[in-house]
């Protein structure tokens, strides 16, 4: 496999898309307004971001690989990796694609940097609810980052109209069963990792994934399912978007989101798991060492899942031998990681998933988007939460991707202080139930 900082001598400035560096350079701009990388020329600019090489030995100089691939056009990149190939396609359900473009049609400069901003826009326009849509890119840009580039079958997205497919050459390069925590990132192409994250699209800390899970968990989707093909070196990963058939009691469903990493779903191949019906729902062992829970729990669980659907331990299992897909955005701030560690540790951490609805989840959208907001920003949409409701520590750093004591230090504190919030129980700043509320008070003034 070619590894992306591969610096290709041969190929110089003129077998790069000026327009697509100019949007990379307008969009890091608006990022990091008073970086200093703003000032340099374009060469030295691409240099500093990763995308040009020098030998040292020889004094040779070139575009590297990533850079190739976020920057140049189709017909360049295929002389380097005969096998590139770009697609989104999209159907109603039958045989016919109401919508196809690939990196060969001519139309566009088919490297993955234009790509990724042309599937945004779709996806942004065709999902109302921008928590879904956010998910949804995210995975695309998992996809794009983790793929093998050099391998067959290319990378390809497909919407159908009860759920996404996102299908990439590689397999993942850390165990499944731990697919849906925190681990410690394994880059296949880390100078695309470093373009990517430098416009605060994506991050390293091997989150991105359970983030998607947590998020479809909470519309009550099925969770995202994942196949690797070891014959074919190719990775799938499926996002449904039709809701789980069995239903709970809200006092189960806190234990359920709450007490375990959710169920996961396995498919042997992508067309038999296409052709399943929508209400046959497939699923998998329990994450046993995500949380730490009680034995009882797991027991009534067990039973209560075994009266209504019968599982099939033999059919459905994780593949231990295969890799780990996407595990590769989140947040540098190791504060986080640890935060997300003492979740699994310690259950008062745990957030009721129950009480946060998708409203909420949707006026913190941005929060989660972008890891560095202004003050003022992060503010006003602390505020917004309150509007609708009363809301725990534990609840805004959950909405927010944010540390308790971040979130607490940096605004909340303030927002007492100014008077626009106020304390549930004012006189028992350490109850166990201590909320934050909008002060209306503070509007009348």
């Amino acid at each position: 496999m070619l590894q992306d900082n591969l610096i290709l001598e041969h190929y110089g400035l003129n077998e790069l898309n000026f327009d697509t560096i100019k949007s990379y350079r307008d969009r890091f701009a608006e990022v990091k307004p008073a970086h200093p990388w703003n000032a340099l020329e374009t060469k030295e600019f691409l240099y500093k971001v990763g995308a040009w090489g020098k030998v040292r030995d020889t004094h040779k100089e070139g575009v590297t690989l990533a850079g190739l691939l976020l920057f140049s056009e189709e017909r360049i990149i295929t002389e380097v990796l005969p096998q590139y190939f770009l697609e989104y396609r999209e159907s109603k359900g039958n045989e016919e694609w109401t919508e196809r473009f690939t990196s060969q049609d001519g139309t566009w400069s088919g490297n993955i940097f234009d790509f990724y901003f042309h599937i945004h826009e779709i996806v942004r326009n065709s999902e109302p609810q921008p928590s879904i849509a956010s998910s949804l890119t995210e995975v695309l840009i998992n996809m794009l980052i983790h793929a093998d580039y050099n391998g067959e079958g290319g990378v390809i997205l497909e919407k159908q109209p009860s759920h996404y497919v996102f299908s990439n050459p590689g397999l993942l390069l850390v165990p499944t069963d731990s697919v849906f925590s925190n681990t410690v990132s394994q880059l296949r192409n880390p100078n695309i990792v470093k373009l990517f994250s430098l416009l605060g699209l994506c991050e390293r800390s091997g989150s991105g994934l359970k983030k998607v899970k947590q998020n479809w968990s909470l519309h009550h989707y099925k969770t995202p399912a994942i196949d690797q093909d070891v014959s074919m070196h190719r990775t799938v990963v499926m996002l449904s978007l039709s809701t789980q058939e069995r239903q709970v009691s809200s006092s189960e469903k806190d234990t359920y989101n709450t007490s375990i990493d959710d169920l996961g779903n396995n498919f042997k191949d992508v067309e038999k798991y296409q052709n399943t019906p929508e209400n046959d729902v497939e699923i998998d062992s329990y994450n046993k060492n995500e949380y730490s829970y009680n034995k009882e729990l797991i027991e009534e669980l067990k039973s209560y899942n075994n009266d209504v659907n019968s599982f099939n331990k033999k059919d459905n299992y994780y593949n231990n031998e295969s890799d780990l897909y996407n595990n590769d955005i989140s947040s540098y701030n190791n504060n986080h990681n640890s935060y997300n560690n003492e979740q699994g540790e310690n259950s008062s951490n745990l957030v009721n998933v129950e009480n946060i609805d998708t409203k909420l989840w949707d006026i913190a959208a941005l929060a989660r988007e972008k890891k560095r907001l202004s003050p003022n920003q992060m503010e006003h949409i602390i505020l917004e939460l309150c509007k609708e409701k009363p809301l725990m520590l534990k609840e805004f750093a959950y909405l927010l991707e944010r540390t308790p004591d971040g979130v607490r230090n940096n605004y909340l504190t303030k927002l007492l202080r100014k008077g626009q919030l106020q304390l549930k129980y004012p006189n028992q700043p350490n109850h166990p139930k201590q909320a934050y509320l909008f002060n209306k008070k503070d509007i009348e003034k």
